[in-house]
């Protein structure tokens, strides 16, 4: 063991107490616990959010965890009223929130959510079982029951509205991925219109109880459904299910984990941090995280950029307009 002599050893004691005050004090207004607001149990977003706060909690030293929520609508609003530090939102019903047009404060004007970092893309896909002879939109009977997520989410938000411009007739259902997926199982849907990252924990899991379709768009039922809503054209690789034989065509929305504007910098400045240099952590979480890198932050057009998350973009060579900083 090396020897110190005691004015060495009391110049390093005396620089490890101050570098320790230090840290304290960087950390004196960061919050003592933090929520993620997520989805349902089931989908995506739950695994994602609940495997990322868990992440953040353990690389940061802070008490913090995933909440079930109604998804990206509910996020939105809970992170703009402070009652979750961060969330998952689809930019669709982000653009909807600032603009004070969310169903669940129409005319409020949500301006304390600010983005952190993109997430993935969530592709728009439809399951139904293999004996029910569904294989396409058009095979949809008339009054067919389709469940869309839990209530106000990007799915239920956007998908019936899509399925009503493309000429199909139903019965509008919601809940939790994981209940609806039974449902179909069961028999009590005829439809499940998902709206979630690839691979959906409940499709996969569907496919090893039973067998299922699931239905790509047709050609112009892109161009119908990409000239109405904010989307655009995704391609469902083949290797993300045991179903799919090739490529299914579907639209998709972006993502982006969102933050409390008025949270500390520094504290969310950290956070980026440790989830933009350690990807191969997040995949481990879930693997569409293989698009939770900086390289898609072009892709938020809608929120203003937390000032802690655009300071280490900036640092590391991405850039941000001013106008997109809080």
């Amino acid at each position: 063991m090396r020897n110190f002599k005691p004015t060495t050893l009391a110049l390093l004691t005396s620089s490890a107490i101050l570098a320790a005050g230090s840290v304290h004090a960087d950390r004196e207004d960061w919050p003592d616990n933090f929520t993620v607001g997520t989805a349902s149990q089931g989908g995506t977003y739950f695994v994602y959010g609940s495997g990322w706060a868990n992440f953040i909690a353990d690389e940061l030293d802070i008490s913090g965890g995933g909440e079930v929520t109604g998804g990206p609508t509910q996020n939105l609003a809970l992170v703009h009223g402070g009652d979750a530090a961060f969330g998952l939102a689809t930019m669709g019903p982000a653009a909807d929130a600032v603009n004070g047009e969310s169903p669940l404060a129409p005319g409020q004007k949500m301006d304390n959510v600010c983005a952190m970092f993109p997430m993935y893309e969530t592709p728009f896909s439809i399951t139904a079982l293999a004996d029910s002879d569904i294989e396409s939109i058009s095979d949809i009977p008339d009054g067919a029951r389709i469940g869309f997520g839990p209530s106000a989410s990007t799915s239920d938000t956007y998908f019936p509205a899509m399925l009503e411009e493309l000429g199909v007739d139903f019965e509008r259902r919601n809940g939790g991925w994981s209940d609806l997926g039974g449902q179909l199982q069961d028999g009590l849907l005829d439809v499940v219109a998902f709206a979630a990252g690839i691979p959906i924990p409940a499709v996969s899991q569907l496919e090893v109880q039973t067998d299922v379709n699931i239905i790509e768009f047709t050609e112009e039922e892109l161009e119908i459904v990409m000239d109405k809503f904010p989307v655009a054209e995704f391609s469902i690789p083949a290797s993300t299910y045991e179903t799919l034989e090739e490529d299914a065509r579907a639209v998709s929305m972006w993502n982006f984990a969102i933050a409390g504007c008025d949270l500390p910098e520094d504290f969310v400045y950290e956070v980026t941090k440790a989830t933009m240099e350690n990807n191969d952590r997040m995949q481990s979480v879930h693997r569409s995280a293989a698009n939770s890198i900086p390289e898609n932050i072009k892709h938020n057009t809608v929120l203003p950029f937390h000032p802690g998350a655009a300071r280490w973009y900036e640092e590391n060579g991405y850039e941000i307009d001013e106008d997109m900083i809080k």
